[in-house]
């Protein structure tokens, strides 16, 4: 199951959040509850969990939890299945943005698979290097800016090390990530285009069931 967290305070503003740690609103704390009661209605019993390093993720993971009944299982947070980096559009609002930019040129930074913006000034609060979350973070794998390419680049890698192999033993698996963390591994499980992947929009709180085959085969979503 994957599932994009609830709204957090960032989105309720239309602000570009990216690795800002940004946790969730109210609307984000009901939406998680809402997941773990479609979780229920699957009956589906989980073996492993996995979380972004962000806490909006980690708390609707924590709220998906405590609604289905198993908030004794371990999870493990992955800085590697972090938000896409916004670059220089961190903390700027959406539609301030198109109007100075454009709608087509922030719907290309926002969705195209290579485009990434200017790089987000190292002095600035909002750069993970100045973020106590990420001083665990090796320096040289904290980004300044990513296209949706560089995000796949780092997310599946993790996914094919740690998660890949718990589905090849037949377990079940909830990750909780972001819109393009998840878009990322929906890219790669559906074998999706790099054209078609600006079509793929993934809403907050709402599970995606991916069942496969002993194969690995996707048989049902």
């Amino acid at each position: 199951v994957l599932i994009r967290h609830g709204q957090s305070e960032w989105n309720s503003q239309n602000k570009f959040t990216g690795w800002v740690d940004i946790d969730l609103s109210d609307k984000g704390k009901k939406e998680a509850i809402t997941a773990g009661k479609l979780i229920i209605n699957e009956n589906l019993k989980f073996d492993y969990y996995f979380s972004s390093f962000q806490k909006r993720a980690i708390n609707t993971l924590k709220l998906i939890k405590k609604t289905i009944g198993n908030d004794n299982l371990k999870y493990e947070e992955a800085w590697q299945l972090n938000e896409r980096h916004y670059g220089a559009l961190t903390g700027l609002n959406k539609e301030e943005m198109k109007k100075k930019l454009g709608e087509k040129k922030i719907h290309e930074f926002r969705r195209s698979w290579n485009l990434k913006p200017e790089n987000l000034d190292k002095k600035s609060p909002y750069h993970p290097l100045n973020i106590e979350k990420y001083k665990i973070i090796p320096k040289e794998n904290i980004p300044s800016s990513e296209s949706l390419e560089d995000t796949y680049n780092r997310v599946i890698p993790y996914f094919e090390s740690k998660i890949l192999k718990l589905l090849k033993s037949n377990k079940n698996i909830l990750v909780t990530a972001h819109g393009n963390s998840i878009r990322t591994l929906c890219k790669y499980l559906f074998k999706i285009s790099n054209q078609d992947i600006s079509n793929l929009e993934i809403p907050t709180g709402n599970p995606l069931f991916i069942n496969f085959d002993k194969n690995l085969k996707i048989i049902k979503v």
